[in-house]
């Protein structure tokens, strides 16, 4: 069949199957299942293996692999035990470099990273080497940003086959993801290594079901349902890249080769197979006028004359409703919050965005507003960060978070969820926590807190976080 993409599958990226199959039977099965997808990529007539893996993490827009031969030894951080990983890639940098203009053609940052040493995650690393051993198609790659939401997501996934069609060229398309993503935390008998939750098991046997009939937009549209239930591996960032670049429908034939549990998670490979050209959609450069006309619309207009709905006028003045003037190019798309008193983005996203009754902040820092200060940073002679203080970071980014919300007509009350990011967790952790209660009490957000080898500028913590901005109870929240 022509088109853009002879095949897609969704495979996982932990190390075991290939350092330590003979170490558990699940490792062993999934194993074999890679050899058959190999030998079904083997049989095809692609020019490249295009992958994208939730382990390859950008913060600050998208990286595209652009160096002709990577190689190195990789040694996984959280599976050092069952040893090395050496590799050697062949990469299609005419495609990298296409497919990073179509990216930066939409309003993102995208980089091309061509250097001896810049670190192939293990996702990619397992997949090519079980895939693809002996380089006969190269491979070409892109980052999965940690902060980019579902529409944003979708239309990094169609600016690749939009690339494909500008390059000629026709590709096997990879996502390297799990399914539930909630590991065993402490050491097990990997003979007895099974799901860590019946109720993950359950919604990852659903998803399979699904994808085995071809139905990869209905997987897409369950895929946050899926997150709250059993932890989908990224918030299902893999399947919503992998729907767009396919035009999000679901005319596939599906295969589910094998399901195991690795390490307590869910671990899959399954093949979708077009039923039909896989060609970019016409007119689809971004997805932002599906998500105003889908989730905002009309919802928003009638929600404006109901008083019991209504936030403070000031919020109103800062949140950028001009979704026709967007959808001619001619001004910010709808929802955009820019705030005076917060510190100016580094790169090209806005501070918020509202969606219906919901507030999505960027990643916030603790850098001072106006300034390029950033509190308790202790540089030395060279501009090496030698020593930070937590207490007065953590401070200044809710008080900055603070100040975005109250420029979009919300509050500290108003928030529903908070992501973390530590750049030294044992160091920091409890100082953090302190400062985090003065703000916020046991009943108020949810919160998932991590460890990060770096952020975008020198700071030790930044925060996410989403806010509800429709009826609600302030009860138990400061």
């Amino acid at each position: 069949m022509n088109g853009q993409v002879a095949a897609a599958y969704v495979v996982p990226g932990l190390p075991h199957p290939l350092l330590a199959p003979e170490a558990s039977p699940a490792w062993r099965k999934l194993r074999g299942a890679y050899a058959r997808v190999a030998a079904e990529i083997e049989a095809t007539d692609a020019d490249l293996i295009l992958y994208f893996s939730t382990q390859w993490l950008s913060v600050l827009g998208y990286l595209f692999q652009a160096d002709p031969e990577p190689g190195w030894t990789l040694v996984d951080h959280n599976w050092h035990e069952f040893g090395a990983m050496k590799y050697k890639m062949r990469v299609d940098t005419e495609f990298a470099s296409a497919y990073a203009r179509e990216v930066k053609a939409m309003g993102h940052y995208a980089r091309e990273v061509n250097y001896e040493g810049f670190p192939i995650d293990t996702g990619v690393v397992v997949a090519q080497a079980l895939l693809n051993p002996s380089n006969r198609f190269p491979a070409a790659m892109v980052s999965c940003n940690m902060y980019a939401e579902k529409q944003e997501t979708l239309s990094i996934g169609q600016a690749a086959v939009r690339a494909l069609e500008k390059t000629g060229k026709r590709a096997i398309v990879v996502c390297v993801t799990g399914l539930s993503n909630r590991f065993e935390v402490e050491e097990i008998d990997p003979l007895d290594d099974k799901l860590s939750s019946l109720k993950d098991d359950e919604w990852n046997r659903k998803i399979l079901e699904i994808l085995g009939e071809g139905r990869l937009e209905d997987v897409s549209e369950v895929m946050r349902e899926f997150s709250r239930q059993a932890n989908a591996d990224m918030g299902g960032r893999g399947i919503w890249w992998l729907n767009g670049l396919c035009g999000k429908h679901n005319d596939f034939s599906g295969r589910v080769f094998e399901y195991q549990p690795i390490w307590g998670t869910g671990a899959a490979l399954a093949g979708l197979y077009p039923k039909r050209a896989i060609r970019p959609v016409p007119g689809w450069v971004n997805d932002e006028a599906d998500l105003v006309e889908r989730f905002v619309g009309a919802g928003v207009k009638a929600k404006a004359s109901d008083s019991s709905a209504a936030r403070p006028v000031a919020g109103e003045a800062v949140i950028e409703n001009r979704r026709d003037e967007a959808s001619r190019g001619e001004g910010p798309p709808s929802g955009v919050v820019r705030a005076e008193k917060a510190p100016e983005p580094v790169g090209p996203y806005p501070h918020a965005r509202r969606v219906g009754d919901f507030l999505f902040l960027s990643g916030c820092g603790p850098r001072k507003p106006g300034t390029k200060i950033i509190p308790g940073v202790v540089i030395d002679a060279e501009g090496n960060v030698v020593a930070h203080d937590a207490e007065a970071q953590t401070r200044s980014v809710l008080e900055n978070i603070k100040a975005i919300l109250e420029e979009a007509g919300a509050a500290i009350e108003d928030v529903v969820d908070v992501q973390v990011f530590l750049t030294d967790m044992k160091r920091d952790f409890a100082i953090f926590n302190k400062v985090y209660g003065e703000y916020f009490t046991k009943s108020g957000p949810t919160r998932t807190t991590v460890e990060v080898g770096s952020l975008p500028t020198p700071i030790a913590v930044e925060l996410k976080v989403t806010a509800y901005l429709g009826p609600r109870s302030r009860a138990g929240a400061r």
